[in-house]
């Protein structure tokens, strides 16, 4: 069976690249009748952010990312908190240790500070690789500090990615990389390892960013004569400003995009961040992409996050929506700019014209007070319209409307026609003049006789 997880780490609130990433894992698992888990990575206690936990948790709700195993609702392979399988890590590195492909490492801060090169770049260079197995047990009985190493091996390693191909890496590229702590903890890249293999997860996805660590990965599943899971490495997440989605640049968390968008459109958006379908479609549901969703179609090119193709994304669902579901979620806000009014007309009025829900509000907000405008608002020139013009229109729509009973639209529209005959004007030069003279602004998200008749 395919498994998948997402293991995120509470440093902070989830960003649309953990989105991507958590939604690619979830889809790999489902498209292929798998398991899709949630394992939270809260081993780095230094930068754990208050309430990111819980805002994982609602992340996943919200969005319909369902996992089948994790927190909460536990699973074969539990625990599924890394704080909480901190027993599991150490006896596995002192077994690589056994196997002579791993060390421990006594030097301080100060000799490690020491190594840098010419450069400026700090690679260990295996000082206590070499130390007896007599004298590093009388260290380890003095209580010294330590952290637990990997030895590294000569040669190359190749891996292959689902979405980069074949990828080798010399190994004298990579450090001894530390997997213990001097605290006791494991470091990110071997509680990864442990946790993955423990939890029999056979897809990895992750960023790009990863690719030249991943030789590492490698490695110590082949230290341990573990199967090495398939890699699926994701395109670079760029903002509009060309640097890296992430945290601590800052960029929009998924609980503030939340604030303005629907979820099933942040989720939409998430999936076409380097991947898209063979037909091109771009507005989906999480089942279409549950149905649709290959691995194949991801593609090496960095993605750029563009606001404002997200508010597109997001209009369209907004026009999907059930009319009750929209005028639910609109109401807070007509009622804020507009009392006692027709709210279901205002709210129907607006759902296929906003990108945000919110935005109705400044839609609509003429039809209780209309504010100060330019007079050149009259003037439009496919309409043939100026102030002049404008003038003669609206004394002629004043005297030729007011005279109806029915104030409805189609027979207020019926009327202007009469009524641009009569006075000798086109139909758009009224029309333009009476909604100008109603709203005060430039558009407004139903015509003329509409907003006559609300």
């Amino acid at each position: 069976m395919i498994r998948t997880r997402y293991a995120p780490s509470p440093t902070g609130f989830m960003h649309i690249g953990n989105l991507r990433t958590a939604l690619y894992e979830y889809l790999i698992a489902r498209k292929n009748g798998g398991a899709f888990i949630l394992r939270i990575e809260d081993t780095d206690a230094e930068r754990y952010v208050e309430g990111a936990t819980d805002a994982i948790f609602e992340t996943m709700e919200l969005t319909g990312l369902k996992f089948d195993e994790g927190p909460g609702i536990g699973g074969e392979y539990g625990p599924y908190i890394q704080s909480e399988r901190k027993a599991d890590y150490l006896p596995q590195a002192r077994k690589l240790i056994e196997s002579g492909q791993a060390y421990y490492c006594f030097c301080q801060k100060e000799r490690l500070d020491s190594l840098a090169d010419e450069r400026g770049l700090k690679k260990y260079d295996r000082h206590c690789y070499s130390l007896e197995k007599t004298e590093a047990g009388e260290r380890l009985e003095r209580g010294e500090p330590f952290v637990i190493r990997q030895l590294i091996p000569d040669g190359k390693t190749t891996f292959a990615d689902e979405v980069f191909g074949e990828i080798t890496i010399d190994n004298r590229e990579m450090e001894d990389q530390i997997l213990i702590k001097s605290d006791g903890m494991p470091t990110y890249n071997f509680a990864n390892v442990v946790d993955d293999h423990a939890m029999k997860i056979t897809h990895v996805v992750r960023g790009s960013e990863y690719l030249t660590s991943t030789p590492k990965y490698k490695l110590l599943y082949e230290a341990f004569d573990w199967d090495v899971p398939v890699f699926v490495h994701l395109p670079l997440l760029q903002n509009e400003q060309g640097q890296k989605i992430s945290k601590r640049n800052g960029d929009a968390s998924i609980p503030q995009l939340m604030e303005e968008f629907l979820p099933q459109a942040i989720i939409n958006y998430a999936a076409l961040l380097g991947w898209s379908p063979s037909d091109n479609s771009e507005i989906f549901l999480l089942a279409d992409l549950e149905r649709i969703f290959e691995p194949k179609n991801i593609s090496k090119s960095p993605s750029t996050f563009d606001m404002a193709k997200l508010r597109w994304v997001n209009g369209e669902h907004i026009k999907a929506l059930p009319p009750e579901i929209y005028y639910e979620m609109a109401l807070p806000y007509l009622k804020k700019v507009v009392k006692n009014a027709d709210y279901s007309a205002l709210a129907k009025m607006t759902q296929s014209r906003v990108t945000i829900v919110k935005d109705c509000a400044e839609l609509v907000d003429f039809f209780d007070e209309l504010s100060e405008y330019d007079i050149e608002l009259y003037t439009h020139k496919k309409m043939k319209t100026n102030t002049e013009i404008a003038k003669t229109a609206l004394e002629a729509a004043i005297e030729g409307l007011t005279k109806h009973e029915e104030w409805k639209n189609d027979a207020l529209f019926a009327a202007v026609n009469e009524i641009a005959q009569s006075n000798g004007l086109a139909k758009g030069q009224i029309l333009w003049s009476v909604r100008t003279a109603l709203s005060g602004k430039p558009t407004t998200p139903c015509g003329a006789t509409e907003i006559s008749e609300i």
